[in-house]
């Protein structure tokens, strides 16, 4: 028997086993990034077979507002937004609730199952949260959407009140390792978006949480970042994919490529199987002709644009769902 067909038995037989409940451990999951590139379709097929077990054909969108831009005082080093950021970009306080209420129209007419409001910032102020709150509550009473603030470092008193108007989901990333944070970003550590996942799930709010790849970081820091979601019950887990922002500290970083790309993806559903796994930013730019293979692991999607980038346009990524023969789930 040759080693392609043994490890295409290998990868379905893992699959099988984490489907019955096996908990890849981490040398398994490094071992899952560094499968060669003859293998990618073995690999993908196991991926496969664990996200068809749980999530079926279907492929949920999300469309997102960037409700408040710039002017943050964190300084991560990948953030178009932050202060020591250089880009480009425009620059805006909270946007009106008409603008908010438009995004939810918007939201609904593409198609999407989740609203996401993201807002720049270390933290809300007791003002913004106050609107968002009002405009989540007017949302939920017009449209069959799901929604999802993004809000940076949430307070409890924060937290209590968009759970009691339904927020559904609350994103706050975890970007990268405990031992590569500090690379990244040193106006806040790794430590403090831990107790922010952590006071999610006390108040009953169920989180989303990722990573950015492709920021410098090894093997093993994707792999500690996909087992500590796991640990954290994270519900859904965007993957990112650095967009080396003009202006920003990594700008000049290159260092992905699809194949790569693909074998992420899949660790990652390997990794936490019943999770809702998010193709988001940079995917066109990394994936490139092969973007829609990532959708044998993942189950999700950002819609239209990102926070201050543009993304592909949405009449694409439907052609690309029919194309696979998968359905939007609404």
């Amino acid at each position: 028997m040759n080693s392609l067909l043994q490890n295409t038995k290998h990868f379905k037989s893992l699959a099988l086993n984490i489907i019955e409940g096996y908990e890849i451990t981490k040398d398994e999951a490094i071992s899952l990034i560094k499968t060669p590139d003859k293998e990618i379709l073995a690999l993908l097929d196991g991926a496969y077979t664990i996200r068809h077990h749980y999530f079926t054909n279907k492929i949920r969108l999300n469309y997102l507002l960037n409700a408040k831009s710039g002017a943050c005082s964190q300084d991560c080093a990948y953030c178009s937004q932050s202060a020591i950021s250089k880009a480009e970009i425009e620059k805006y306080p909270l946007v009106d609730k008409e603008k908010i209420l438009e995004g939810a129209e918007l939201a609904y007419r593409s198609k999407a199952k989740f609203y996401c409001i993201a807002t720049s910032g270390e933290n809300p102020t007791d003002n913004e949260i106050e609107i968002l709150a009002g405009c989540i509550k007017e949302i939920k009473n017009k449209y069959p959407l799901k929604l999802c603030t993004s809000l940076g470092i949430i307070s409890e008193k924060h937290a209590k009140i968009l759970k009691e108007v339904g927020i559904d989901r609350f994103n706050h990333n975890l970007n990268t390792s405990e031992r590569y944070y500090e690379e990244i970003s040193t106006t806040h550590n790794y430590s403090d978006r831990i107790k922010t996942l952590e006071l999610l799930h006390s108040v009953g709010i169920h989180s989303c949480s990722g990573c950015i790849v492709g920021m410098g970081e090894t093997e093993e820091d994707l792999v500690d970042v996909a087992l500590k979601l796991r640990e954290k019950n994270a519900e859904a887990i965007p993957i990112n994919f650095l967009i080396p922002i003009k202006g920003t500290p990594l700008e000049n970083i290159s260092v992905l490529n699809p194949l790569y790309c693909l074998k992420v993806i899949a660790m990652f559903r390997y990794c936490c199987p019943d999770r809702e796994i998010r193709l988001a930013a940079g995917r066109e730019i990394h994936l490139r002709s092969l973007q829609a293979m990532g959708f044998y692991a993942a189950t999700s999607l950002f819609i239209s644009d990102y926070l201050t980038e543009k993304g592909q346009a949405a009449e694409l990524d439907y052609k690309m769902i029919e194309d696979l023969g998968f359905e939007i789930d609404r």
